[in-house]
């Protein structure tokens, strides 16, 4: 019934233009955090109820356009064989990060239906509660942001052990990106298929990168999943931080709206 930002992402004319502020506002809430108490990030991801139910907090509280999956960029990782845990006020933890060939080969390839089926029921269950009334955006991890977690081991400021692996080992590099692409694909195309209606590819890390970097070791595998999701005929949002250099090459990459962040004004990303 609100198709307000649906129409926004295609470009088509809107009452008023929606701004999405990329947070989860369910997270602040009383109610999210009495969930918080009892259940960890991958319960709650893991659990098709909690996460209706957490998506759904902010739609009770504000007047907003969408609904946004509540799920976790590492739920891939740890689905195709990655041993990670979250640890309070650090994030996600890899226990053995990707350091050779024999690393990327034994990262399988993902099946969402068998190895993510948790996160298919959440999105048809919040599709249900919805009724129609707003559309629900899914997401995924872009693969340079799932490496960067894959080699550093967990989050990182500087990305020095990525950035060497790109310059030192380009076929290592190259090697598992490509399979990082047809993870996220895999991913991305079986939200699809369960009933998000705007999905979001989350580069959160690539701002790290130079523009001549980026066109060489990230741009290619963005665009191979997003101009492969045209397909599907629904919006697809390509995002990332710190990408006030990149933005035109974001673009060349593909995707039917870039997110932009607080280092560049909104009129000159545009």
């Amino acid at each position: 019934m609100n198709d307000r930002f649906l129409k926004a992402c295609r470009r088509e004319e809107v009452d008023v233009t929606p701004v999405w502020f990329m947070r989860q506002a369910g997270r602040y809430l009383p109610e999210y955090r009495k969930i918080r108490e009892k259940n960890d990030i991958m319960t709650i991801c893991k659990t098709p109820e909690l996460s209706t139910q957490v998506t759904l907090l902010p739609l009770q509280e504000f007047d907003v356009d969408a609904a946004i999956l509540f799920a976790d960029i590492m739920l891939p990782l740890e689905a195709v064989g990655v041993d990670l845990e979250f640890v309070e006020n650090v994030g996600p933890v890899i226990q053995k990060p990707v350091q050779g060939m024999r690393d990327v080969d034994t990262l399988r390839m993902i099946e969402p239906g068998e190895d993510l089926p948790f996160v298919l029921d959440a999105i048809r269950m919040i599709r249900r509660e919805l009724e129609g009334k707003l559309p629900l955006i899914g997401f995924s991890g872009a693969p340079f942001t799932l490496a960067s977690y894959l080699i550093e081991g967990g989050p990182s400021r500087v990305f020095i052990k990525t950035k060497s692996m790109m310059y030192q080992e380009p076929h290592l590099w190259h090697s598992l990106m490509e399979k990082l692409t047809e993870i996220v694909r895999r991913y991305m195309k079986s939200q699809i298929s369960a009933g998000v209606q705007a999905l979001q590819l989350f580069d959160s890390w690539v701002g790290c990168l130079s523009p001549e970097d980026y066109r060489e070791y990230v741009l290619p595998y963005s665009r191979s999943i997003l101009q492969g999701l045209r397909e599907m005929e629904i919006p697809i949002i390509h995002f990332g931080t710190g990408t006030a250099t990149l933005l035109k090459l974001m673009k060349e990459a593909g995707g039917d709206v870039i997110g932009v962040d607080w280092r560049i004004p909104l009129d000159d990303a545009w």
